[in-house]
Order: C-alpha cells, then structure tokens, then sequence
C-alpha cells in the first residue's frame, strides 16, 4: 500500500490502471495479499491487479482463492517469454488462458539476441546488455543457428528479426500486450508496427520449430 501511495504521488495522479505484483512473496500468504489489492481496486487507486513471475499452480492458486474470498482476481501476469526463452509455454500460458489472465512477456528480443546485433563472430555490442558476464552463456554457436534460421525467415518477409520476434509474441492470443524496450523514438515506432503484424497460426507454429530444431 505504500508503494503505491509513493507512486501515485511520483505520476501526479488518483490511480494507477493496472498494479502488479513484480515476484511472488513465499512468507505472506496469498490470501492476505489479494485482500490488500482488493482494498486498493475498492479505494479507487487501482484498476486492476495482476502479477509477474508467478508459476501455473500460482495462477491457479491464486485464482481459486480470489474467487472463494470475492476479491479482485488478477487479470494479467507478467514472465519472461521470447523465441529464444520459451518455459513460460510448460504451463503458465494455458494456465493464463483457462483463468482469463493476459500475458504481459518481457524481455521479449532475448535481451538484445532478437535484434541482430549480436554477431556469431563479432559477439555482442560494446557497451550492451549481452556484453556483461550473465549473459555470455547464452551466445553459444547452437545459439546462433537458431538465429541464422529465424533472420533466414524474416528475410524472406523483408522484415527485421525484430519485428519477427515481437509479432511472434503479439499473434498469441493469450497475449494482451508485449514489454518492449526502447532508446530512440525509431524503436518505439519500429516496435510498435511489429506488434500489429500478426503471423498465421501456421507461421507462428513454423516460427516455433526454428528454434526447437
């Protein structure tokens, strides 16, 4: 609650439309959290609630519980997911879909593997996100196979990896929005197009064997 109260005063307004839980909270029970957003969304300071990083049996957990309490249930959770980090589809997608949940994916270009910009001889940018020690694991040559098959499909397209890789996200349709960011006014505009570029359901399951090959 004092969170929000802070952000409220920092955005200079009554309320927020959508508060989310950033990770699950393994000491305080789920029941006592979902009754405080409920106070919130009553108070009028929050639309709706939603949560991020939660697991399929939290959602479901959640869900029962915020129907047993007749509290406000969440209505979007926010996890990694791109074509590249894909253990959101195990279980928390269908679970999203069979509670009503929008998936909110961030990280969605692979913190900067989906943009091209990393090169299998060159490796990553000066300076970049994937320069810094965590992420050298990830540019491993099966890495960059998976690449060269998604650039080869977006060529063909005459589109950009990007725009493969948000559109991809964005043609679920458990997915309400894609978290994208951005440095330029270029990239907000490139990556707003690539969300309204929706693949077939065909394209979207071609897309996904790229990477699991």
């Amino acid at each position: 609650m004092r969170s929000l109260e802070t952000s409220l005063r920092a955005l200079r307004t009554d309320y927020v439309d959508l508060l989310q839980l950033h990770f699950p909270d393994p000491k305080t029970p789920i029941a006592e959290t979902l009754d405080a957003l409920d106070t919130l969304v009553r108070a009028g300071k929050a639309r709706y609630v939603g949560c991020s990083n939660f697991t399929g049996w939290m959602l479901a957990d959640a869900h029962w519980t915020s129907a047993t309490r007749h509290v406000q249930p969440f209505v979007s959770v926010q996890n990694q997911w791109s074509l590249l980090q894909r253990e959101i589809e195990v279980e928390v997608t269908t679970a999203a879909e069979r509670f009503g949940l929008g998936v909110l994916p961030f990280f969605p270009l692979a913190s900067g593997l989906l943009t091209g910009k990393a090169t299998r001889d060159g490796g990553p940018p000066a300076g970049s996100r994937l320069s810094e020690a965590r992420f050298q694991s990830a540019l491993t040559p099966a890495t960059f196979d998976k690449l060269d098959r998604l650039q080869h499909f977006a060529n063909e397209r005459s589109w950009s990896l990007t725009r493969l890789a948000l559109s991809w996200l964005a043609s679920h349709p458990v997915v309400s929005s894609v978290i994208a960011g951005a440095t330029s006014p270029a990239q907000v505009r490139e990556n707003a197009a690539s969300t309204l570029a929706d693949l077939s359901a065909e394209e979207v399951a071609e897309v996904a064997r790229l990477v699991e090959s």
